[in-house]
């Protein structure tokens, strides 16, 4: 299997869309309820090149088996060299190392950028991607407690935090 590992454009947006609308519908990774649509994730791409901020992709023969990407952890002025990353994979290529391509081109890029920490909110009930975080180093370091709702049930979230070298 090629895996290509690459900055994303429009032409891949369909691809994305679909993973984040299946994690939206299927999983806890994604606290939204309702799918997105094409204009949504046009604008979060938008928005995204205008801030300067990385959106990759994996793709396999033009499918769009991942994608990564981090952007603001918080809007104040201190907060300038921490960001919050997201790496989704596609159902159908999960646990074929996609994500763990996908988050160490993520760090690459934060470091090389001058980025001082990265962060990971997690459903506390996905161990796989503490444990997966784990790997890279990342550490937990909080726990909120029922901040989140979804599939009629109240959620917490892991921290987790990477400080780059």
């Amino acid at each position: 299997m090629e895996i290509t590992l690459r900055s994303a454009t429009e032409n891949d947006l369909a691809g994305i869309l679909t993973i984040v609308n299946y994690n939206i519908l299927h999983s806890t990774a994604v606290y939204d309820y309702n799918p997105k649509s094409t204009e949504y994730i046009q604008q979060w791409f938008t928005e995204k090149k205008q801030d300067n901020w990385p959106v990759i992709v994996a793709d396999i023969k033009g499918n769009i088996a991942g994608y990564g990407t981090y952007g603001t952890f918080r809007t104040k002025d201190g907060y300038k060299y921490t960001v919050e990353h997201s790496v989704y994979v596609s159902e159908e290529y999960h646990g074929k190392g996609i994500g763990k391509i996908l988050l160490a081109d993520l760090i690459a890029i934060a470091t090389k950028n001058g980025v001082h920490c990265m962060i990971a909110g997690i459903d506390a009930e996905n161990k796989g991607s503490i444990e997966f975080h784990k790997k890279f180093g990342f550490r937990e370091t909080g726990l909120l407690k029922e901040v989140g709702f979804k599939f009629n049930r109240w959620l917490d979230v892991v921290f987790m935090q990477l400080i780059l070298e």
